[in-house]
């Protein structure tokens, strides 16, 4: 069974950075799409950036402050976040997609980022 473990959330001050990491154990086909979403209570979980072959796609709210990479002989996937603003706070979550067989969807379980002084 595959499972995606997620770490290097935490608390940090307002303007700081995180690195966040999306590993995923166990063997796995790579992934057509690998991302980062996150959600807030109350909220809807929502797109924070993705990445394929092809090139990678943002939020406008993390544009110019969040990027996305991936190592793909090692699974991975990261999201390096600067210039951190309290309205980033939320549960991250990646996500691992493959479209051509073999199809499959994988969420991490999360990690919390806390944007506080």
């Amino acid at each position: 069974q595959v499972q995606l473990v997620e770490s290097g959330g935490g608390l940090v001050q307002p303007g700081g950075s995180l690195r966040l990491s999306c590993a995923a154990s166990g063997s796995i086909f790579r992934a057509n799409v690998m991302g980062w979403y996150r959600q807030t209570p109350g909220k809807q979980r929502e797109l924070v950036a993705t990445i394929t072959s092809g090139g990678s796609n943002y939020a406008d709210s993390v544009k110019g402050r969040f990027t996305i990479s991936r190592d793909n002989a090692k699974n991975t996937v990261y999201l390096q976040m600067n210039s951190l603003k309290p309205e980033d706070t939320a549960v991250y979550y990646c996500r691992f997609r493959n479209f051509n067989p073999p199809k499959y969807d994988y969420w991490g379980q999360g990690t919390q980022v806390t944007v506080s002084s």
